[in-house]
């Protein structure tokens, strides 16, 4: 095995004996295979079959590759369990441990594990991507712990789990019940167990990740105590008798199986070397004086995967004893360069219990820090040395090491050995005082004296997991001299603001042998403007952002020390009162949410909240994406060939390197084509293949395929373009002035007589300004994916894929292959979430993978990693609104003029009506007399944007709530004055024409002020503001209505196919496209109380073009009217046919009923068809019907900011939504939920950060924020701290399927409450600087905005009151 054979002197001389490599996964014994050290678990696993484990991302950002490692450890002598990020654990890390997955601890057949049954039945999966990953940091969690984990535990322990579709609350309550708050109850209870078993806390049962080989005996009993909330847990309470094994063990093997030394190799030319002693390590690094060490991978995996590194020779040294060692000494703390970053942070935990406080404020300093570091799959496996020797600049524990005085120990291979103080060890970028023959050894922490102060501070763009903008580390020794405090000694050091982190020399100068005063403070606030400097060029932006946090920074820190000095003798700097808030420790209580909803059960099923009829299935794992197909002999993979230029020629393609390429099969571009290499969904302006001019960065050129992935893509990025560059437009106001549109693309919607009413004097005001909204990037969990195959000798293709709009796949490669659509069939099971982002750009994908599936007859798959998905597949639209406001002293609003832009990118694509509807939505729910709206869409150097949940209502509705919020500013009344007193009425005409009909928006808006008592808040927030300087409160209430049909008339139609057997069981079929948003579970409820049989009867497969064809895209909200009255109308045809039979017999069952039919030759299938009546839009007169219908629905919320950095969270948010009576309440409030946490997503944290005049340092046209490391969708704990959630009562809708209402996309632009709190807190600052006038903000409002609109003496020096971060428009 791999090293195993003499292969060189090394390997033999140094130990690295033949012993067999081994892993278990899920208690199977498996030998490892010399060659695979390029593979990491992932990969391992998901070709062993094991697909429950997900690849999301690729770079440890999503966890949706979580597993659970075991190992023995030799120093406790006990099992450990680690949740890790399998798609960064190279494979040969985990020989000798026990590796178990989400198939590993229950399913359907054998029975679910409680975590799984418990998550499926709070409603915690909607598409199910990201569970397993969800369920396998829980269960590595209450394996790892001894007695059971507090809610926060929980919350904290899941930081490094994303989920795009539930709002993480229904996730939080599922877990929660894991929680013990007493010891009351606890699973059966133990008594039935021998002395020396161990309990396990995640089920009860036996298993040995207690085991103690000392000889401890401890069986643990824990409950939960939630009130009437969450009611306590057991075993019992699930399917026990399904589930009768023990957890897996710990195999036998594996404890009595003692390491070895391995040597491995990998793709070309990797070794892979484990040495087990420290002069092991020495001697590869001898041999190979370049090899890369790693113990996490953390930082090395990223750099091969996404970056294209190569390292010849990795050394992983994570089981080197001498790198290992943790001691507590009378001096400090020694922590060896390999020990975990979950393995320091326990131990500080011990420390600082154990000792004197103020020995240990470093220990504290650096735990805290730790917490927000990174999720806990990655702080299990990421090292200390490791974290130091990367030398980032914006490593969070670098300032730290250095201003605590930590003390680095370096050794050779020679056995010499020095000390380098951390403030001198750190030389340039990513360069460090290290020789290629030195090893950094360990890490010495001293323990403080009295009066010695350490403090952190990190800002980043979201609150936990998330890379620093800037950090820092503090410290100060105070000494009484003189009958006051003088500073002894200090340090102050920065990360994030310049290449490597830095002490502020000049500063510490400054303030050595000075008192602790207020002079002391502003003489070292004005020395810090030129002693850290970030440059104006700087990699990163935000200067002004990162400028002001060093000034904030220290600030605070001068406030901390004097808060902990306050009442000593002599000490006179004490803290005003209300500056403590700048100080007060961020504390995230645990998630509170309340669900309010009658229901109205039509039949058997239809109102009922069943649970999504995939949970049981997606839990466990065992639902399958396109990804998880399984693949035939065969096959290939594919790899795009992408522009890298935004505008230009091509002058050449040079592939003869990718030819030449491992398992290179063939290439293909736009001349390979058999059919139309033009493509788009509504105008073919788009080509598959760019011929001769790129238009984008990220356009696809050609495709390559190979034997592997990693092989397509490798011979991808061998092939070279060159190029001559043209001018690119990039940016809306770049597009504006240049007469950049798309053409046809102009709109307009009139009503009134705007220009008259702004000349007759009727206006006691008028008001004009900007809004710039952001755009936002889907991240579904699932990246785009398609197999794509040919049968009966190529001439019929069929494909698998993740879209929402399977017709249009079947249109598009039907188009380049020159083959009729009959020819053409594409399936899709269900989708790891779409959100508008599958509807269109997924086509493309699948036409390019299926020009060589044609040519070749071979069967190829393609799936995009996520930063290629996020930088060629398109965004949100951002938009610009030009607006011109009349309106009277009382507030109420006579005209608006409105010009709105969007930006196409560089293919229409659909962007033409989602500026359409982002025009119809431009009043929101305000009656105004006189409108006049103006539309264009720009042609820009991007890819092509396009649907987005909402299409475009949301910027059109924000534009409108920005211009209402400065009309209250203007008038000196509060924004829900304004709002109300021009709210639309039943029988309102809207600019469009269409009458307002069943209206319930003032009764919701009323509800809602009442049951979060609004002017209560409004009474405690000003309170609270007026007692508190540098934290600021903020509520607002904001309404909305959305339109619900596919503006486009003819897609308003739905077919289904509905089955009935002869055991009285139905299949389903519909031309909609299961994505986590229940419409399979709404439509089986429909088909089951049309039948009046039970839910478990109704079956639905897959959607799939040869039973339903010419289906609309699943979109628009709208899935749920159509395709449930499609199936309605097929089972009342179907209920026809039965009838003379049922009239005559009195059948027992249904199924009794079915068979009797058959035997009388009664047809028991049907067609169903419907199409939404009484709609239709014409844009040459500008009037019509392009709604069926309207939901509504408003929403509170409370957040806190912190002035002196941009910090936020959402301390409240109340949500209430009128859906008729609804199908199916609890997913239409996991709908909300999950639209409102997307919806502050991008109202409060996603930036998209473009090559582009506002951002140099990034390429032109290149994205920057091209994964989960740069892009920040919400995580748990941006969940609002109480998340109510509200279903108006009694109150149908008559024109819709059982009189229930649309709710995907409605709940949507409701969170921005948050964007308008925020701003409302933001106004309150200002206030305190004296500046009351309206300012603009736009989204999203990310750190960055909250403080640079927050003026003050900190920000001065660097930017006016008026002043805006740049934003990718």
């Amino acid at each position: 095995m791999g090293s195993l054979t003499a292969e060189n002197e090394l390997d033999r001389v140094d130990g690295f004996e033949s012993k067999e490599p081994i892993l278990y996964v899920n208690g199977v014994r498996r030998v490892l295979p010399d060659g695979l050290a390029h593979f990491t678990l992932l990969e391992y696993l998901r070709d062993m079959g094991l697909t429950g484990t997900k690849l999301g991302c690729g770079e440890g950002g999503c966890g949706a590759c979580t597993v659970m490692i075991s190992y023995f450890d030799q120093n406790s002598k006990k099992c450990v369990h680690h949740a890790v990020n399998a798609c960064l654990a190279p494979l040969y890390s985990v020989e000798g441990m026990h590796v178990i997955t989400v198939e590993g601890i229950g399913n359907r057949k054998h029975g679910l594990h409680p975590i799984q049954e418990s998550l499926a039945n709070a409603h915690g999966s909607q598409c199910g991507f990201c569970t397993p990953g969800f369920v396998m940091s829980m269960y590595a969690l209450l394996r790892s712990l001894k007695k059971p984990p507090t809610k926060e535990d929980i919350e904290e322990n899941l930081a490094g789990n994303l989920c795009r579709c539930t709002g993480y609350r229904p996730i939080i309550d599922a877990f929660r019940v894991f929680a013990r708050t007493d010891d009351a109850l606890y699973t059966h209870g133990s008594s039935g167990l021998s002395s020396g078993e161990f309990v396990c806390p995640s089920t009860g049962k036996p298993c040995s990740c207690g085991l103690n080989l000392k000889g401890d005996k401890e069986c643990t009993k824990t409950s939960t105590n939630e009130g009437d909330i969450l009611k306590p847990i057991s075993y019992s309470d699930f399917d026990g008798a399904a589930y009768t094994e023990k957890e897996l063990i710990f195999p036998p093997e594996l404890l009595l199986r003692k390491s070895a030394n391995l040597c491995l190799n990998g793709l070309n030319g990797l070794k892979w070397y484990r040495p087990l002693s420290l002069q092991h390590v020495f001697d590869i690094r001898a041999r190979y004086p370049d090899a890369k060490l790693v113990v996490g991978n953390s930082e090395v995996g990223i750099e091969t995967r996404l970056k294209s590194f190569h390292y010849p020779v990795l050394v992983h040294v994570a089981h080197v004893p001498e790198l290992n060692k943790l001691i507590i000494k009378d001096e400090g703390l020694e922590i060896g360069a390999a020990v975990k970053l979950s393995q320091l942070a326990k131990v500080l935990k011990m420390v600082i219990d154990q000792r004197t406080p103020f020995q240990t404020s470093s220990c504290r300093s650096i735990l805290e820090q730790l917490k927000w570091f990174a999720g806990t799959q990655i702080k299990n496996v990421a090292s200390v040395g490791g974290n130091i020797c990367t030398a980032s600049p914006i490593s969070d524990l670098n300032p730290l090491w250095m201003a605590v005085g930590a003390r680095f120990h370096i050794s050779d291979c020679r056995g010499n050995t020095r000390t380098c103080g951390a403030e001198n060890f750190f030389l340039g970028y990513r360069k460090v005082d290290l020789a290629s023959n030195e090893i950094l050894i360990s890490v010495f922490l001293p323990w403080n004296s009295p009066y010695e102060f350490v403090k952190e501070f990190k800002q980043a763009h979201r609150r936990d997991d998330d890379i620093a903008i800037v950090n820092a580390g503090m410290r100060a020794c105070l000494e009484k001299k003189d009958q006051k405090w003088m500073v002894s000694d200090a340090s102050i050091v920065y990360g994030g603001v310049a290449a490597y982190s830095i002490s502020a020399c000049e500063t510490k100068k400054f303030m050595i042998g000075n008192h602790w005063n207020k002079e002391l403070l502003h003489g070292a606030l004005k020395i810090l403007e030129k002693d850290i400097v970030v440059k104006d060029d700087a990699p990163g932006g935000m200067i002004e952002f990162r400028k002001s946090l060093i000034l904030s920074f220290f600030f605070k820190f001068f406030l901390w020390v004097s808060h902990q000095m306050d009442g000593l003798p002599l000490f006179d700097e004490t803290v005003p009162i209300s500056h403590l808030s700048a100080i007060k420790p961020f504390h995230h209580p645990s998630i509170m949410g309340s669900q309010d909803y009658e229901i109205v059960k039509r039949g058997t099923a239809v109102g009922a909240p069943e649970v999504h009829l995939s949970a049981r299935l997606q839990v466990t794992g065992e639902a399958e994406y396109t990804d998880d197909v399984p693949m035939p002999p065969n096959s290939l993979h594919a790899a795009l060939i992408l522009s890298k230029k935004p505008h230009a020629r091509i002058l050449s393609i040079d592939d003869i390197a990718a030819k030449s390429s491992p398992g290179f099969t063939g290439i293909y571009y736009a001349k390979d084509v058999p059919g139309d290499n033009m493509i788009g969904p509504v105008v073919a302006d788009e080509e598959l293949f760019a011929s001769e001019v790129v238009t984008c960065v990220g356009q696809v050129i050609g495709v390559v395929v190979a034997d592997t992935h990693e092989n397509a893509k490798q011979a991808a990025r061998k092939v070279h373009i060159q190029y001559e560059e043209l001018p690119a437009v990039l940016s809306i106001e770049d597009a504006v002035a240049s007469g950049s549109f798309h053409p046809q693309t102009e709109r307009s919607l009139r009503k009134g007589d705007v220009d008259l009413c702004f000349l007759s004097g009727q206006c006691d005001k008028i008001i004009e300004g900007e809004v710039h909204v952001g755009g936002q990037e889907h991240f579904y969990l699932e990246p785009h994916s398609t197999l794509t195959w040919t049968i009966d000798g190529g001439n019929e293709v069929h494909m698998s894929s993740s879209t929402q709009a399977p017709q249009k796949h079947q249109k598009y490669v039907a188009h380049v292959l020159g083959l009729p659509m009959s020819k053409v069939v594409c399936k899709t099971k269900r989708i790891g979430g779409g959100f508008g982002g599958k509807e269109t750009r997924s086509a493309f994908l699948a036409a390019a993978a299926a020009v060589p599936s044609y040519l070749l007859n071979c069967p190829v798959k393609i799936t995009l990693d996520r930063d290629i998905d996020m930088m060629i597949t398109g965004q949100r639209h951002s938009f610009l609104g030009k607006y011109k406001v009349g309106f009277t002293n009382e507030g109420k609003i006579l005209a608006l003029d409105l010009e709105i832009f969007n930006n196409g990118g560089n293919s229409l694509d659909l962007s033409l009506p989602v500026l359409e509807r982002a025009m119809f939505h431009s009043d929101n729910v305000y009656e105004i007399p006189n409108v006049k709206i103006k539309g264009k869409v720009c042609f820009t150097n991007f890819p092509s944007n396009t649907a987005f949940r909402g299409f475009g209502g949301p910027q059109g509705m924000l534009i409108a709530e920005n211009w209402i919020q400065r009309i209250s500013m203007e008038l000196k009344r509060s924004p829900e004055e304004i709002r109300e007193i021009n709210f639309q009425k039943e029988g309102s005409v809207l600019h469009y024409g269409q009458q307002i009909e069943h209206s319930t928006l003032e009764r919701l808006w009323n509800e809602l002020k009442a049951s979060c008592k609004f002017l209560d808040a409004r009474e405690k927030v000003e309170q609270f503001n007026a007692q508190n300087r540098w934290k600021k409160r903020g509520i607002a209430i904001i309404p909305t209505k959305f339109g619900i049909s596919f503006t486009a008339k003819f897609m308003n139609q739905a077919g289904a196919l509905v089955q009935v057997y002869t055991d009285g069981t139905v299949l389903v079929t519909h031309g909609g496209v299961e994505m986590g948003q229940g419409l399979h579970t709404k439509v089986a409820q429909v088909a089951a109380s049309s039948f009046n049989i039970p839910l478990s009867s109704v079956f639905i497969s897959e959607t799939s073009t040869d039973k339903v064809p010419n289906a609309s895209p699943t979109a628009a909200s709208a899935s749920s009217d159509i395709y449930g009255a499609a199936v309605l109308d097929a089972c009342e045809q179907i209920k026809a046919h039965m009838e003379p039979i049922a009239s005559k017999h009195n059948f027992g069952s249904f199924a009794e009923l079915a068979l009797a039919c058959y035997m009388e030759r009664i047809d028991l299938s049907a067609h169903g068809f419907y199409k939404t009546p009484d709609i239709g839009f014409d844009w040459e007169t500008g009037k019509g019907n392009p709604f069926k219908y309207f939901t509504c629905g408003a929403a509170f919320a409370e957040v806190e900011i912190d002035t002196l950095v941009g910090d936020f969270h959402t301390r409240q948010a109340d949500v209430i939504l009128d859906l008729g009576f609804s199908l199916n309440p609890a997913i239409d409030i996991g709908q909300i939920e999950g639209a409102f946490v997307q919806g502050l997503g991008w109202a409060a944290l996603e930036e998209l950060k473009w090559g582009d005049a506002s951002h140099k340092w990034v390429p032109p046209g290149c994205l920057y924020t091209c994964g989960p490391g740069a892009y920040k969708i919400p995580s748990i704990n941006d969940t609002p701290f109480k998340f109510s959630v509200s279903l108006l009562k009694d109150a149908p809708n008559p024109k819709a399927i059982h009189s229930s209402k649309a709710v995907g996309e409605p709940p949507f632009f409701l969170a921005s409450c948050v964007f308008f709190a925020i701003k409302d807190a933001i106004i309150a600052a200002r206030a305190e600087e004296g500046l009351t006038d309206w300012f603009p903000l736009d989204n999203p409002a990310t750190p960055e905005r909250i403080r640079m609109a927050c003026f003050d003496e900190f920000t001065k020096p660097f930017i006016h009151s008026a002043f805006l971060p740049n934003l990718s428009v």
